[in-house]
């Protein structure tokens, strides 16, 4: 009976070691299936396969008859060769792969099929390794004109397979080798399912993980290690820190943690009044009041049943609701406004404020009760003028995500500019930072964001001073909201348009549509 036998030799390092292993076996009757040389510290080692039987010497012949070769320091046989190993290393990839591939020769045979593409042409199990790639049912067969130099990119198909309809994205290429010459030809094939669900997933604001709170300093590194210890737990969290300090981004990354499985619901209780709040929160019952929905409606709470449900700005909230409020936390029910049945709320609470509630609890503007009640887990994230080293790194990467965003080239700060940046006191932090990255570089050229492109708020309480005297300086105290705002766009537009760029363009670099800019231009009588 056939053995395959694997072994590696080490031989000092001379010139013939080949030829004498060749030689060698050659006259002893042993062929030589594969072999393969590697040279390293003043050693030869070789590695090789040959098939044992009864013609063919067993172990301890092929020993004898190897020993007789000079300089032949070590013989080790061997499970697995290490090309072998570096074809199944390679294999495992592929075959981890989401996307499909298929691989063939200079002649059409097919090399490479990985275990996606097996599964959605229903060949698993199927030996298609060597076969001509016409052998296969698909839509076409346009990878055998990539041996002739041509090639696809990002091509949206569809055919029918065993196991349904499959919609994909294909990319073609002919494979070279070191001189230029086609050896061969790939096909990578991406389902269109799964670039919808990337997409959905990339889109989804609520997709948020700690990964996207940028900043290296202690005490907000504290705070993201805190609330990654207890994101998983049901407890409810307090999210404390002045406004703009990134408060809803925390809530995201702790609800995206905890891998609950319903929605990130979130509310601001200082954006409604008091009388839409309650059926905003707990929801109201069929005919509950005129105007009422038929069939009621359900409230924030049952809307993030098996979430998160973010109570932002809770400091602003009245009196009369805390006390329902405290309620629900408490039982863990809900009472629609106008209905008798209590519904169980599974939402785990996250609440944010950037004011004092302790103060707040002192002069009686909130309840003490539901104060103890929400504290039971407080975060407190640093505002941005405590952790300045941060501002670099927020300010390349909201200048990065704009460019990206605009379709431009990438853009840098100066010096002078980023200078600016870290002696401003932030009292709009993270938020005001971002709005002053993106006003400079909507408004600077292109190129280097400079320090005259650096503008804060107080800064545009006087705009001539910056933007060229374009933007008119209004003092007459009886200038309402509305006609400064028109000037100060008027301003901005005038700006743009100086700069000759289209319409398109500027439209673009301005984020709103080619229609509404020249409605705007219209407008303003540019």
């Amino acid at each position: 009976m056939k053995q395959i036998l694997k072994l590696k030799l080490v031989f000092k390092d001379r010139v013939g070691i080949i030829a004498d292993i060749s030689s060698l076996l050659a006259q002893n009757g042993i062929n030589i299936n594969t072999m393969e040389v590697k040279r390293e510290n003043r050693r030869t080692n070789i590695f090789f396969e040959v098939a044992s039987g009864e013609k063919s010497p067993e172990k301890t012949s092929l020993i004898r008859i190897l020993n007789q070769i000079p300089d032949l320091q070590n013989i080790t046989f061997m499970e697995i060769l290490p090309h072998e190993a570096r074809e199944n290393s390679f294999k495992v990839v592929l075959d981890n792969m989401s996307d499909g591939v298929i691989a063939i020769d200079q002649k059409g045979n097919i090399t490479i099929l990985n275990s996606m593409a097996r599964k959605t042409l229903d060949a698993k199990g199927k030996n298609l390794i060597g076969k001509p790639l016409t052998n296969m049912l698909l839509p076409d067969y346009h990878l055998l004109k990539c041996l002739a130099g041509e090639e696809i990119s990002n091509q949206k198909k569809s055919f029918n397979t065993p196991n349904g309809r499959f919609q994909y994205f294909t990319t073609q290429k002919p494979i070279r080798d070191f001189s230029g010459n086609i050896v061969g030809a790939v096909e990578i094939a991406k389902d269109m399912q799964e670039i919808k669900k990337l997409a959905r997933s990339i889109s989804d604001p609520t997709q948020i993980t700690f990964g996207d709170v940028i900043g290296e300093h202690p005490a907000l590194k504290q705070a993201i290690s805190f609330a990654q210890k207890i994101a998983g737990t049901d407890s409810i969290i307090s999210l404390r820190g002045e406004s703009g300090t990134g408060k809803e981004l925390f809530a995201k990354a702790i609800h995206q943690a905890s891998n609950r499985g319903g929605n990130f619901v979130p509310i601001n209780c200082a954006a409604l009044p008091e009388s839409l709040l309650e059926s905003e929160l707990f929801g109201y019952a069929g005919g509950a009041f005129t105007g009422a929905q038929k069939h009621g409606k359900p409230g924030l709470f049952e809307q993030a049943a098996d979430g998160t449900i973010f109570l932002d700005e809770i400091g602003d909230l009245p009196l009369g609701p805390q006390a329902k409020l405290l309620r629900a936390i408490q039982d863990k029910l809900v009472r629609r406004i106008g209905g008798s049945k209590e519904i169980p709320i599974t939402a785990r609470v996250i609440t944010a404020t950037n004011r004092s509630l302790e103060q707040m609890v002192e002069q009686k503007e909130f309840r003490q009760d539901l104060y103890y009640r929400i504290n039971v887990l407080p975060i407190h994230i640093p505002p941005l003028r405590e952790r300045r080293e941060d501002i670099p790194l927020l300010a390349e990467h909201f200048l990065f995500q704009l460019t990206s965003r605009l379709n431009r080239p990438a853009r840098e700060l100066t010096k002078q500019a980023m200078f600016k940046l870290k002696n401003h006191d932030w009292p709009g932090n993270v938020r005001e930072l971002k709005n002053v990255i993106e006003r400079a570089a909507i408004l600077g050229e292109a190129g280097p964001v400079a320090a005259e492109n650096i503008l804060f708020s107080f800064e545009l309480a006087t705009p001539n001073r910056r933007l060229g005297n374009s933007l008119p300086q209004t003092t007459k105290q009886e200038a309402n909201l509305k006609q400064m705002l028109a000037e100060y766009e008027k301003a901005i537009l005038t700006q743009i348009l100086k700069r000759k760029t289209s319409i398109r363009t500027a439209a673009t670099n301005l984020g709103i549509s080619h229609t509404t800019l020249l409605n705007k231009i219209k407008k303003h009588g540019l």
